[in-house]
This record gives C-alpha cells, sequence and structure tokens, in this order.
C-alpha cells in the first residue's frame, strides 16, 4: 500500500516537472517579446528621476507595464496618492476582466495558487492560458507557473538592464523593437477567431481604442477600447454553443 502511494506520488511530481517545462517552452516566445518593453520601462523610470532600485521594485510589486508608465508620469507630475492609485487601477482594468474570464478555469487551484496566479496574470499568460483551455488541455498548476515565472523573471531582468544601460541604445524603434510586441499579441488575437462574435468584438475594440487614442490620449485607449468591444459582446445575441470552441461552463479535460 505504502509503496503503491509513493509511485503515485512520484507519478504526479514527474507529471508535473513535465507540464512546467510545456509551459516554459511555450512562455519563450512572449517573454522575448515583452523584454524590451521592459528595458524600455527602466530606461524611462532613470529619465523620470527613479533609481535603478526603485525602477525594479515598481516592475516586481506593481508588473504592469501600461500601468508602470502612467505611473512614471504622475510620479513626476507629483501627483496625489489617490489619482495615482486610481489612474494605476484604471489603466490595468483588463485585469480584472482577465481574471474573471480565466477564473472559471481556476477551480481546482488552492487558494495560495490562486494568489500566485492571479498576481501573474498578465496579457500573454491570459492568452497562452486561454488557447490551452480552447484546446482542451489540463490547466494545471505547474504549467501555469511554467509560463508565467519566466515573464515575470525576465521583465524585471530587463527594467535592471534598461535602468542601467538604456542610455547605451538611441533610437531603439530604428531596429524594429518596439514592433515585437504588437505582431506578437495579433497572431494570439487571431488564434481567437473562431469564438463566437469575435470579428464584430473586435472591429469594435479597435474603433474605440483608435478614437480613445486620438480623443482620450494613451494609454487610457487600451481599457477603453476593451470596454467597447464588452459593450458590443453584451448586445449581440449569444453564438450557438456549437460554434464556440469553449463554452462558458466547459474546463479543459482532465481538471476535475
Amino acid at each position: 500500500m505504502a509503496s503503491a502511494q509513493l509511485r503515485a506520488r512520484s507519478t504526479a511530481r514527474s507529471g508535473a516537472r513535465a507540464d512546467f517545462w510545456v509551459g516554459f517552452r511555450e512562455s519563450i516566445t512572449p517573454t522575448m517579446s515583452a523584454a524590451p518593453f521592459g528595458a524600455l520601462f527602466g530606461a524611462l523610470a532613470v529619465d523620470h528621476g527613479l533609481t535603478a532600485g526603485e525602477a525594479v521594485l515598481m516592475s516586481v510589486t506593481v508588473y504592469a507595464g501600461a500601468s508602470q508608465m502612467v505611473g512614471l508620469n504622475l510620479f513626476r507630475d507629483n501627483a496625489a496618492a489617490w489619482l495615482i492609485v486610481f489612474s494605476i487601477f484604471a489603466v490595468n482594468f483588463r485585469h480584472v476582466l482577465y481574471s474573471a474570464s480565466l477564473g472559471r478555469h481556476l477551480r481546482h487551484f488552492g487558494f495560495a495558487q490562486k494568489i500566485f496566479a492571479y498576481f501573474l496574470l498578465v496579457d500573454p499568460v491570459y492568452a497562452a492560458s486561454e488557447m490551452r483551455v480552447e484546446k482542451r488541455r489540463p490547466l494545471g498548476f505547474a504549467w501555469y507557473l511554467g509560463m508565467g515565472i519566466p515573464v515575470y523573471v525576465v521583465w524585471n531582468l530587463m527594467t535592471l538592464a534598461g535602468a542601467l544601460f538604456g542610455r547605451l541604445i538611441s533610437e531603439p524603434e530604428r531596429y524594429g523593437i518596439d514592433f515585437l510586441l504588437p505582431i506578437y499579441f495579433l497572431g494570439l488575437l487571431l488564434g481567437f477567431r473562431r469564438r463566437a462574435n469575435w470579428l464584430p468584438v473586435v472591429l469594435a475594440s479597435g474603433v474605440g481604442s483608435i478614437l480613445a487614442f486620438l480623443y482620450v490620449g494613451s494609454p487610457w485607449h487600451v481599457s477603453l477600447g476593451a470596454l467597447a468591444g464588452i459593450l458590443v459582446a453584451v448586445l449581440l445575441p449569444p453564438g450557438k454553443a456549437a460554434n464556440d470552441p469553449v463554452p462558458g461552463e466547459d474546463r479543459p479535460e482532465g481538471v476535475i
């Protein structure tokens, strides 16, 4: 009996290690795509008067690129603390939507696991998790860590690199570095094209984001574009379940 339990535990640990490395391999592309933006934040933070240590501390704790950029401008302008908190929350509001969407697939996580999972829940981790659910693959904690930890670690390391050496590279857009992440996100977006009402929601989000960028400014256009897409999704009739690869009540196979 004891021998059988040991074998079962060993098998479970081996499966968890394998899942972790699968997630790690899948994280390479988004990690490399986001890395230049971590360096950009580090360089901008130093230009705005923060030390390298303060820049890294902000990345470690806030861990949200657009919100961190907004915070830099507010710090420079000596804005009130409540305004800084409200602005970062507003720009980062899409992460609330991410957690609401993905949370139904994380019910099997323990409380502590959910804390780690939601902290690591940034754009590429959310998209990769939803794609895994769509393919009916188990969304386990080990895979999730393998996907999320590399993005987090490299983001902070690149923040430090940008803070220390960012001024050595002038005009990074000349090398196309600033276009890596948009290309990656475009690929992720197309990966969801089989979802119900995908096209009208994407068009509404795109048009709403462009208008918000022109009349409100960056980075508010991100959240406002998302809200435009949500509004259209609410108003449209729901798609047929047969046409939606991930109905709302479904979870990946192998998850209880």
